[in-house]
């Protein structure tokens, strides 16, 4: 007999299969075990029929509690009402390991409960299906590159050197030398670059900023693409067919995790096909602040109907709410009064999110009229400059200020920076970073020296610009901000198996 994977019981139809797993939810009927079984690749229904198997089998069914490992005899049988389209009739169940009292169980439980026990929340149906996701990103990330001609080089995670900054390194000891955590694979990938012409880093970076946004996270993986003789236009051309590719991947490969996640793959198709907006800084300013219309309507415009959708879909919400409660009190069979109190759960918890909505959205507009030119763009504005768009949004050509010390000033203007930021839609804001480099070696030492970075630890960076350098260019992709976008999450947290962040690090 056959021992297989879950993902592959579409090429067994009408046979015996062998299958090892876990049991994550199971209902009972008369003389009928329903058993939910995960293996790692998916999930599938199991039926055990007390008519149909030994009595010590279907006992053993019975008893069976949520995460128990056995061993599962039975044949697949096609069901498209079912989880994956298929289901398995049993014939036999071996134990292997019990599960006593699972601290995680198909209850309501709080965001810490669940963070302190992340090593068995990764176990659930939706923690699986963004890890799914997250696998299948990292895939399509290495195709695309591979096939682009790109060569895979690794930047230490040791580092000597700041790369933005000093503010949010982590300094740790190295050989009774001062070392960080780095920051960025970007400075090295610039002098692969310049051995190898096009290359790519994908490796864990560290940010020691104390904060516990959505958005953020103290260590992160990002995928650092660095090309010579490239300028920003061409890098912007990149981004945006890399962007492209690995959308279409997922969208093409994950249709399961997307259900389970309840994604609306919709905004994907227009992603594929149409071009990104791109917008000079100036320009995502003047529309920020409604100086400029988008599609006819200023930003604060879009914002005040949002406020009044939001008003109202509260209030038929509510009323939604009183008419199953009435319905309950009326009184209704069981099954139906499970049913109409599921929908009042579900229903409040959209109100929660309504009310969210409610109170941010004002203080986006406040933020949006008040902007300041020559600020950088806050969490704040990048979702009302978003909220006007259906794509990512490019913006570039930046005031050099706030941009690091090593991107490329414009010739035409010098108070700008070559930079360029990619904003995905539906306010999940920057998720690309990255811009022309400073060929200049006078420019860079000025900036070195503004940014009161040691220039000591600058000089073989210097080198590059000494010895034959040319045009080039890259960015920065922080893989679980992507995550977070295409599953279209609520914080980032979930997007990577042991998060790391502020007041978090364990388990």
């Amino acid at each position: 007999m056959q021992k297989i994977t879950i993902q592959n019981l579409d090429k067994y139809v009408g046979k015996e299969v062998k299958i090892s797993g876990w049991l994550t939810n199971k209902r009972s009927g008369k003389g009928i075990e329903f058993l939910i079984v995960r293996d790692g690749s998916g999930f599938v229904q199991c039926i055990a029929d007390e008519n149909e198997i030994d009595a010590k089998v279907f006992n053993l069914a019975k008893s069976l509690s949520q995460e128990s490992s056995f061993e599962l005899k039975g044949t697949v049988v096609k069901d498209e009402k079912q989880i994956g389209g298929f289901e398995i009739h049993v014939k036999d169940i071996k134990l292997i390991g019990e599960s006593v009292s699972f601290p995680i169980t198909n209850k309501p439980h709080g965001v810490e409960f669940l963070m302190d026990n992340r090593h068995l929340w990764l176990r659930s149906k939706r923690q699986w299906a963004i890890m799914r996701v997250r696998n299948r990103l990292i895939f399509a990330i290495h195709n695309f590159f591979q096939k682009e001609e790109f060569v895979q080089m690794d930047a230490p995670f040791f580092t000597g050197n700041a790369v933005e900054g000093t503010t949010t390194l982590f300094a740790t000891d190295f050989y009774d030398d001062k070392a960080y955590l780095s920051q960025s694979g970007q400075l090295y990938g610039e002098a692969m670059a310049m051995a190898m012409g096009k290359i790519y880093t994908f490796g864990p970076t560290f940010r020691a900023e104390k904060s516990k946004t959505r958005r953020h996270l103290s260590e992160f993986w990002m995928i650092e693409p660095e090309m010579a003789f490239f300028d920003n236009d061409m890098n912007m051309d990149l981004i945006e067919s890399f962007i492209k590719y690995i959308v279409k991947d997922v969208k093409e490969n994950c249709k399961a995790e997307f259900e389970i996640l309840e994604r609306d793959t919709s905004i994907f198709d227009l992603i594929i096909k149409d071009k990104f907006p791109r917008l000079t800084y100036d320009q995502a300013a003047k529309i920020l602040i409604g100086e400029e219309k988008v599609n006819g309507k200023t930003t604060i415009e879009t914002l005040e109907n949002d406020f009044l959708e939001v008003l109202k879909n509260i209030e038929e919400n509510q009323k939604e709410i009183e008419s199953a409660e009435n319905q309950i009190k009326a009184g209704v069979k069981k099954g139906q009064k499970n049913y109409l109190q599921n929908k009042i759960d579900t229903i409040k918890n959209n109100i929660k999110e309504l009310d969210e909505k409610k109170k941010v959205i004002p203080q986006w507009i406040e933020s949006a009229k008040h902007f300041k030119y020559g600020s950088d763009l806050g969490g704040s504005d990048e979702t009302v400059l978003t909220r006007m768009f259906d794509l990512p949004v490019m913006v570039y050509n930046w005031p050099h200020e706030i941009k690091a010390f090593y991107m490329k000033r414009d010739k035409e203007n010098p108070h700008l920076a070559k930079g360029v930021d990619v904003l995905a839609p539906e306010g999940y804001g920057e998720v690309v970073g990255g811009g022309e480099r400073e060929t200049n070696e006078e420019l860079l030492i000025g900036k070195i020296n503004e940014h009161q970075l040691p220039m000591k630890a600058f000089e073989w960076y210097l080198d590059l610009r000494r010895y034959g350098s040319v045009p080039h260019a890259g960015f920065g992709l922080g893989l679980e901000r992507m995550v977070a976008w295409i599953c279209k999450l609520k914080h980032i947290r979930e997007t990577i198996p042991f998060p790391r962040m502020y007041g978090r690090l364990f388990p």
